[in-house]
Protein backbone atom coordinates (compact mmCIF):
# COMPACT_ATOMS: atom_id res chain seq x y z
CA UNK A 1 0.00 0.00 0.00
CA UNK A 2 1.15 3.74 -0.53
CA UNK A 3 2.09 6.01 2.03
CA UNK A 4 -0.09 9.11 2.46
CA UNK A 5 3.79 10.89 1.47
CA UNK A 6 3.36 8.93 -1.92
CA UNK A 7 0.04 9.48 -2.87
CA UNK A 8 0.64 13.35 -2.13
CA UNK A 9 3.82 13.68 -4.63
CA UNK A 10 1.63 11.09 -7.57
CA UNK A 11 -2.01 12.53 -7.28
CA UNK A 12 -2.04 16.34 -5.32
CA UNK A 13 -1.01 19.57 -7.81
CA UNK A 14 2.34 20.01 -6.80
CA UNK A 15 3.29 24.21 -6.00
CA UNK A 16 7.00 23.59 -5.57
CA UNK A 17 9.96 21.14 -5.93
CA UNK A 18 10.61 21.56 -2.75
CA UNK A 19 7.39 20.75 -0.10
CA UNK A 20 7.79 20.38 3.77
CA UNK A 21 6.28 16.92 3.33
CA UNK A 22 5.50 16.90 7.09
CA UNK A 23 2.53 14.92 7.43
CA UNK A 24 0.29 15.61 10.31
CA UNK A 25 -2.46 13.77 11.67
CA UNK A 26 -4.06 15.97 14.44
CA UNK A 27 -3.35 19.26 15.71
CA UNK A 28 -4.39 21.50 18.34
CA UNK A 29 -3.75 24.66 20.09
CA UNK A 30 0.01 25.50 18.93
CA UNK A 31 0.65 21.99 18.39
CA UNK A 32 0.68 19.84 15.52
CA UNK A 33 1.19 16.24 15.95
CA UNK A 34 2.75 13.50 13.21
CA UNK A 35 1.66 10.24 12.88
CA UNK A 36 4.74 9.18 15.29
CA UNK A 37 3.30 11.45 18.09
CA UNK A 38 5.81 13.94 17.38
CA UNK A 39 4.79 17.43 18.27
CA UNK A 40 5.18 20.90 16.15
CA UNK A 41 4.65 24.41 17.57
CA UNK A 42 3.22 26.17 14.63
CA UNK A 43 4.78 29.48 14.68
CA UNK A 44 3.25 30.73 11.40
CA UNK A 45 -0.84 29.83 12.35
CA UNK A 46 -1.26 27.99 9.16
CA UNK A 47 -0.03 31.97 7.13
CA UNK A 48 -2.16 33.56 9.48
CA UNK A 49 -5.33 31.38 9.59
CA UNK A 50 -5.49 29.52 12.94
CA UNK A 51 -5.16 32.83 15.13
CA UNK A 52 -7.28 31.06 17.66
CA UNK A 53 -5.66 27.90 17.57
CA UNK A 54 -5.77 25.02 15.79
CA UNK A 55 -9.72 23.45 16.68
CA UNK A 56 -10.55 25.65 19.27
CA UNK A 57 -13.44 24.31 21.24
CA UNK A 58 -15.73 27.27 20.47
CA UNK A 59 -14.79 27.13 16.61
CA UNK A 60 -15.33 23.20 16.59
CA UNK A 61 -18.81 23.25 18.58
CA UNK A 62 -20.11 26.14 16.57
CA UNK A 63 -19.17 23.66 13.20
CA UNK A 64 -20.80 21.08 14.63
CA UNK A 65 -23.77 22.65 15.91
CA UNK A 66 -24.06 23.78 12.33
CA UNK A 67 -23.24 20.29 10.53
CA UNK A 68 -26.50 18.89 12.52
CA UNK A 69 -28.55 21.98 10.74
CA UNK A 70 -27.83 22.35 7.27
CA UNK A 71 -24.99 22.57 4.98
CA UNK A 72 -25.13 24.42 1.30
CA UNK A 73 -28.24 25.91 0.66
CA UNK A 74 -28.62 27.97 -2.24
CA UNK A 75 -25.83 30.23 -3.95
CA UNK A 76 -25.17 33.24 -1.44
CA UNK A 77 -27.21 35.98 -1.35
CA UNK A 78 -31.05 34.21 -1.60
CA UNK A 79 -31.90 32.54 1.36
CA UNK A 80 -31.60 34.30 4.76
CA UNK A 81 -29.24 31.89 6.67
CA UNK A 82 -28.73 32.39 10.41
CA UNK A 83 -25.35 31.85 10.35
CA UNK A 84 -24.32 34.52 7.63
CA UNK A 85 -26.41 36.95 9.16
CA UNK A 86 -24.92 37.19 12.78
CA UNK A 87 -21.47 37.02 11.34
CA UNK A 88 -22.06 39.63 9.18
CA UNK A 89 -23.40 41.49 12.64
CA UNK A 90 -21.21 40.36 14.39
CA UNK A 91 -18.20 41.92 12.16
CA UNK A 92 -19.99 45.28 11.56
CA UNK A 93 -19.85 46.19 15.47
CA UNK A 94 -15.90 46.21 15.21
CA UNK A 95 -15.85 48.40 12.33
CA UNK A 96 -16.74 52.35 11.65
CA UNK A 97 -20.05 52.84 10.94
CA UNK A 98 -19.11 53.71 7.43
CA UNK A 99 -18.33 49.49 7.00
CA UNK A 100 -21.39 48.13 7.55
CA UNK A 101 -22.43 45.85 4.22
CA UNK A 102 -20.31 42.68 4.21
CA UNK A 103 -20.19 40.07 1.28
CA UNK A 104 -19.09 36.97 2.20
CA UNK A 105 -17.09 34.88 0.04
CA UNK A 106 -14.49 31.88 0.15
CA UNK A 107 -10.96 33.46 0.20
CA UNK A 108 -8.42 36.40 0.51
CA UNK A 109 -8.12 35.91 -3.50
CA UNK A 110 -12.06 36.10 -4.14
CA UNK A 111 -12.49 38.96 -1.79
CA UNK A 112 -9.65 41.15 -3.21
CA UNK A 113 -11.72 40.19 -6.49
CA UNK A 114 -14.77 41.38 -5.24
CA UNK A 115 -13.07 44.62 -4.02
CA UNK A 116 -11.68 45.40 -7.27
CA UNK A 117 -14.86 44.94 -9.16
CA UNK A 118 -17.06 46.96 -6.42
CA UNK A 119 -14.55 49.98 -6.86
CA UNK A 120 -14.92 50.07 -10.82
CA UNK A 121 -18.47 49.44 -10.75
CA UNK A 122 -19.05 52.06 -7.99
CA UNK A 123 -16.49 54.72 -9.24
CA UNK A 124 -17.04 53.88 -13.43
CA UNK A 125 -12.86 54.50 -13.54
CA UNK A 126 -10.87 52.34 -15.24
CA UNK A 127 -7.64 52.20 -12.83
CA UNK A 128 -6.13 50.34 -10.16
CA UNK A 129 -2.75 51.61 -7.95
CA UNK A 130 -1.50 49.09 -5.52
CA UNK A 131 2.31 48.94 -4.04
CA UNK A 132 5.48 47.85 -5.25
CA UNK A 133 5.90 43.87 -3.40
CA UNK A 134 2.66 43.59 -2.55
CA UNK A 135 0.41 40.24 -2.32
CA UNK A 136 -3.07 40.05 -2.34
CA UNK A 137 -3.55 36.82 -4.02
CA UNK A 138 -3.05 34.11 -6.53
CA UNK A 139 -6.17 35.14 -9.43
CA UNK A 140 -5.85 37.06 -12.19
CA UNK A 141 -7.30 40.54 -10.98
CA UNK A 142 -5.48 39.73 -7.50
CA UNK A 143 -2.38 39.03 -9.00
CA UNK A 144 -2.50 42.11 -11.75
CA UNK A 145 -2.65 43.90 -8.40
CA UNK A 146 0.32 42.32 -6.83
CA UNK A 147 3.49 43.88 -7.04
CA UNK A 148 6.40 41.23 -7.98
CA UNK A 149 7.12 41.05 -11.24
CA UNK A 150 8.82 37.09 -10.55
CA UNK A 151 5.31 35.78 -9.73
CA UNK A 152 3.30 37.55 -12.29
CA UNK A 153 5.58 37.54 -15.82
CA UNK A 154 4.48 34.08 -16.82
CA UNK A 155 0.95 34.76 -16.18
CA UNK A 156 0.75 37.81 -18.59
CA UNK A 157 -1.33 39.24 -20.17
CA UNK A 158 -3.14 40.06 -16.64
CA UNK A 159 -6.12 42.34 -16.25
CA UNK A 160 -5.27 45.65 -17.77
CA UNK A 161 -5.64 49.26 -16.19
CA UNK A 162 -2.93 47.86 -12.85
CA UNK A 163 0.16 49.88 -11.81
CA UNK A 164 2.38 50.26 -9.01
CA UNK A 165 4.06 52.74 -6.80
CA UNK A 166 6.80 52.13 -3.59
CA UNK A 167 4.88 51.64 0.03
CA UNK A 168 5.14 54.56 1.72
CA UNK A 169 6.59 56.56 -0.66
CA UNK A 170 4.73 60.33 -0.61
CA UNK A 171 5.72 61.66 -3.55
CA UNK A 172 4.14 58.96 -5.49
CA UNK A 173 0.99 59.59 -4.48
CA UNK A 174 0.69 61.94 -7.57
CA UNK A 175 -0.08 59.26 -9.81
CA UNK A 176 -3.34 59.08 -8.11
CA UNK A 177 -5.68 60.63 -10.18
CA UNK A 178 -9.61 61.38 -11.54
CA UNK A 179 -9.21 57.91 -13.44
CA UNK A 180 -7.87 56.23 -10.48
CA UNK A 181 -11.43 53.42 -9.21
CA UNK A 182 -9.08 52.48 -6.48
CA UNK A 183 -5.98 52.27 -4.11
CA UNK A 184 -5.41 49.24 -2.51
CA UNK A 185 -2.62 48.62 0.19
CA UNK A 186 -2.03 46.33 2.86
CA UNK A 187 -2.03 48.37 6.39
CA UNK A 188 0.82 45.92 6.86
CA UNK A 189 2.71 44.58 3.68
CA UNK A 190 2.85 40.68 4.85
CA UNK A 191 5.07 38.79 1.91
CA UNK A 192 7.36 42.14 1.72
CA UNK A 193 8.41 40.85 4.74
CA UNK A 194 6.44 42.57 7.23
CA UNK A 195 6.80 46.43 6.20
CA UNK A 196 4.58 48.78 8.23
CA UNK A 197 2.62 51.70 6.66
CA UNK A 198 3.93 55.20 8.18
CA UNK A 199 1.05 57.12 9.81
CA UNK A 200 1.98 60.16 7.61
CA UNK A 201 1.83 57.84 4.18
CA UNK A 202 -1.64 56.33 5.28
CA UNK A 203 -3.04 59.46 6.41
CA UNK A 204 -1.97 61.29 3.19
CA UNK A 205 -3.00 58.10 0.98
CA UNK A 206 -6.64 58.88 2.19
CA UNK A 207 -6.71 62.69 1.35
CA UNK A 208 -5.17 61.76 -1.92
CA UNK A 209 -7.98 59.46 -2.54
CA UNK A 210 -11.07 61.85 -1.36
CA UNK A 211 -9.20 64.98 -3.34
CA UNK A 212 -9.64 62.77 -6.39
CA UNK A 213 -12.42 60.60 -5.80
CA UNK A 214 -10.97 57.68 -5.67
CA UNK A 215 -11.91 54.73 -2.99
CA UNK A 216 -9.04 52.90 -0.84
CA UNK A 217 -9.36 49.44 -0.19
CA UNK A 218 -6.89 47.94 2.59
CA UNK A 219 -6.31 44.80 2.31
CA UNK A 220 -6.28 42.80 6.04
CA UNK A 221 -6.37 39.66 4.92
CA UNK A 222 -3.54 39.17 7.21
CA UNK A 223 -3.81 42.00 9.53
CA UNK A 224 -7.11 41.83 10.43
CA UNK A 225 -8.78 39.90 13.30
CA UNK A 226 -6.63 40.90 16.06
CA UNK A 227 -3.28 40.11 14.52
CA UNK A 228 -1.35 43.47 15.20
CA UNK A 229 -3.00 44.21 18.94
CA UNK A 230 -6.39 45.64 17.26
CA UNK A 231 -9.36 43.69 15.92
CA UNK A 232 -8.28 45.47 12.54
CA UNK A 233 -4.77 47.28 11.57
CA UNK A 234 -6.08 50.57 10.63
CA UNK A 235 -7.47 50.90 14.17
CA UNK A 236 -3.95 52.18 14.66
CA UNK A 237 -4.08 54.84 12.49
CA UNK A 238 -6.79 57.54 12.50
CA UNK A 239 -7.69 56.24 8.73
CA UNK A 240 -10.71 54.75 8.12
CA UNK A 241 -11.21 52.69 4.24
CA UNK A 242 -13.77 52.96 2.12
CA UNK A 243 -13.66 49.23 1.49
CA UNK A 244 -11.15 46.27 3.88
CA UNK A 245 -11.04 43.07 2.73
CA UNK A 246 -10.91 40.24 5.58
CA UNK A 247 -9.79 36.45 4.99
CA UNK A 248 -7.64 33.89 7.15
CA UNK A 249 -7.38 34.54 10.79
CA UNK A 250 -11.40 34.94 10.06
CA UNK A 251 -12.56 31.64 9.84
CA UNK A 252 -10.99 29.80 12.43
CA UNK A 253 -9.34 27.05 10.56
CA UNK A 254 -12.49 27.12 8.23
CA UNK A 255 -12.56 29.02 4.88
CA UNK A 256 -14.00 32.31 4.29
CA UNK A 257 -13.18 35.50 3.45
CA UNK A 258 -14.91 39.05 3.06
CA UNK A 259 -14.70 42.28 1.34
CA UNK A 260 -16.73 44.90 3.52
CA UNK A 261 -18.25 48.26 2.32
CA UNK A 262 -20.99 50.88 2.90
CA UNK A 263 -24.27 49.80 1.83
CA UNK A 264 -24.26 52.78 -0.69
CA UNK A 265 -21.10 51.27 -2.33
CA UNK A 266 -22.42 48.21 -1.94
CA UNK A 267 -25.63 48.85 -3.53
CA UNK A 268 -24.11 49.13 -6.87
CA UNK A 269 -23.69 45.45 -7.61
CA UNK A 270 -27.90 45.17 -7.38
CA UNK A 271 -28.29 46.52 -10.86
CA UNK A 272 -26.65 46.93 -14.52
CA UNK A 273 -26.33 44.34 -14.26
CA UNK A 274 -28.17 42.35 -10.97
CA UNK A 275 -26.05 39.73 -9.68
CA UNK A 276 -22.88 41.90 -10.05
CA UNK A 277 -20.87 39.46 -7.98
CA UNK A 278 -21.68 35.54 -7.87
CA UNK A 279 -20.35 33.18 -5.19
CA UNK A 280 -21.74 29.91 -5.32
CA UNK A 281 -19.99 28.73 -1.62
CA UNK A 282 -19.66 32.36 -0.28
CA UNK A 283 -20.56 32.29 3.35
CA UNK A 284 -20.64 28.64 3.52
CA UNK A 285 -22.85 28.27 6.53
CA UNK A 286 -20.63 25.92 8.14
CA UNK A 287 -17.87 28.34 7.50
CA UNK A 288 -19.75 31.25 9.07
CA UNK A 289 -20.98 29.91 12.47
CA UNK A 290 -17.12 29.21 12.61
CA UNK A 291 -15.89 32.28 11.90
CA UNK A 292 -18.54 33.77 14.08
CA UNK A 293 -16.81 31.54 17.02
CA UNK A 294 -13.46 32.66 15.86
CA UNK A 295 -14.71 36.31 16.29
CA UNK A 296 -16.03 35.86 19.77
CA UNK A 297 -13.45 34.20 20.97
CA UNK A 298 -10.66 36.89 19.83
CA UNK A 299 -12.86 39.89 21.72
CA UNK A 300 -13.93 37.66 24.70
CA UNK A 301 -10.76 36.71 25.70
CA UNK A 302 -9.43 39.52 24.36
CA UNK A 303 -6.55 38.13 22.34
CA UNK A 304 -5.71 41.58 20.46
CA UNK A 305 -5.53 43.16 23.95
CA UNK A 306 -2.52 40.14 24.75
CA UNK A 307 -0.03 40.61 21.46
CA UNK A 308 1.60 43.52 22.37
CA UNK A 309 3.13 41.74 25.69
CA UNK A 310 3.70 38.63 23.29
CA UNK A 311 5.25 40.66 20.48
CA UNK A 312 7.36 42.15 22.33
CA UNK A 313 8.60 38.88 24.65
CA UNK A 314 9.23 37.47 21.39
CA UNK A 315 11.94 40.25 21.01
CA UNK A 316 12.86 40.00 24.16
CA UNK A 317 14.01 36.30 23.96
CA UNK A 318 14.93 36.12 20.15
CA UNK A 319 18.38 38.19 20.49
CA UNK A 320 21.32 36.45 18.58
CA UNK A 321 24.62 38.09 16.65
CA UNK A 322 22.83 36.45 13.35
CA UNK A 323 19.53 38.55 13.78
CA UNK A 324 20.37 41.53 11.86
CA UNK A 325 16.79 42.81 12.60
CA UNK A 326 13.10 42.05 13.68
CA UNK A 327 10.29 44.38 12.30
CA UNK A 328 6.71 44.01 13.69
CA UNK A 329 3.64 45.11 14.13
CA UNK A 330 2.00 43.10 16.94
CA UNK A 331 2.29 39.09 16.36
CA UNK A 332 3.33 39.76 12.52
CA UNK A 333 7.13 39.41 12.43
CA UNK A 334 9.80 39.44 10.11
CA UNK A 335 13.26 38.07 12.11
CA UNK A 336 15.80 39.57 9.16
CA UNK A 337 19.31 37.40 8.78
CA UNK A 338 21.52 38.09 6.64
CA UNK A 339 20.79 36.59 3.59
CA UNK A 340 18.47 33.09 2.38
CA UNK A 341 21.30 31.13 2.82
CA UNK A 342 21.56 31.46 5.97
CA UNK A 343 18.29 31.55 6.84
CA UNK A 344 16.82 28.57 5.61
CA UNK A 345 19.15 26.09 7.15
CA UNK A 346 17.71 27.66 10.23
CA UNK A 347 14.45 27.12 9.53
CA UNK A 348 15.00 23.62 8.30
CA UNK A 349 16.77 22.69 11.77
CA UNK A 350 13.86 24.62 13.42
CA UNK A 351 11.15 22.35 11.82
CA UNK A 352 13.90 19.31 12.84
CA UNK A 353 13.93 20.27 16.60
CA UNK A 354 9.86 20.82 16.35
CA UNK A 355 9.14 24.39 15.53
CA UNK A 356 7.69 25.14 12.17
CA UNK A 357 8.63 28.71 10.76
CA UNK A 358 8.62 30.03 7.15
CA UNK A 359 9.98 32.71 4.87
CA UNK A 360 8.18 35.49 2.81
CA UNK A 361 7.22 35.51 -0.64
CA UNK A 362 9.21 38.65 -1.83
CA UNK A 363 11.24 38.76 1.83
CA UNK A 364 13.66 35.29 1.68
CA UNK A 365 15.98 36.53 4.34
CA UNK A 366 13.45 36.79 7.29
CA UNK A 367 11.85 34.65 8.91
CA UNK A 368 7.81 34.72 9.53
CA UNK A 369 6.74 34.45 12.93
CA UNK A 370 2.96 34.39 13.10
CA UNK A 371 1.89 32.30 15.75
CA UNK A 372 -1.84 31.35 17.29
CA UNK A 373 -3.02 34.93 19.35
CA UNK A 374 -3.46 32.05 21.54
CA UNK A 375 0.34 31.23 22.47
CA UNK A 376 1.51 31.35 26.12
CA UNK A 377 4.47 33.36 27.70
CA UNK A 378 5.92 29.96 28.32
CA UNK A 379 5.00 28.59 24.97
CA UNK A 380 6.64 31.71 23.27
CA UNK A 381 9.84 31.03 25.43
CA UNK A 382 10.05 27.42 24.30
CA UNK A 383 10.06 27.88 20.34
CA UNK A 384 12.52 30.86 21.27
CA UNK A 385 14.40 28.71 22.90
CA UNK A 386 14.29 25.78 19.84
CA UNK A 387 14.92 29.39 17.13
CA UNK A 388 18.53 29.90 18.92
CA UNK A 389 19.20 26.03 19.08
CA UNK A 390 18.46 25.57 15.73
CA UNK A 391 20.68 29.12 14.87
CA UNK A 392 23.52 28.33 17.02
CA UNK A 393 23.42 24.74 15.43
CA UNK A 394 23.93 25.68 11.43
CA UNK A 395 25.89 28.72 11.44
CA UNK A 396 29.24 28.82 12.73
Amino acid sequence: MLTNRQLFLDHLAQTTDFPLMIEIVNAEGIYMYDPDGKAYIDLISGIGVSSVGHRHPRVVAAAKEQLDKYMHLMVYGEYVQSPQVKLAEAITKTLPDNLDAIYLVNSGSEAVEGALKLAKRYTGRPHILSAVNAYHGSSHGALSAGGNEIFKRNYRPLVPGHSHIPFNDMAALEQINNQTAAVILETVQGEAGIRVASQDYLSAVRKRCNDVGALLILDEIQAGFGRTGKFWAFEHYDVVPDIVVSAKGMGGGMPIGAFISSKAIMDVLKENPILGHITTFGGHPVSAAASLAALQVTIEEKLPEQVAEKAALFKQQLKHPKIKEIRNLGLMMAVAFESFEVLKPIIDRAIELGVVTDWFLFCDNAMRIAPPLTITPEEIKKACSLILQAIDEVTD
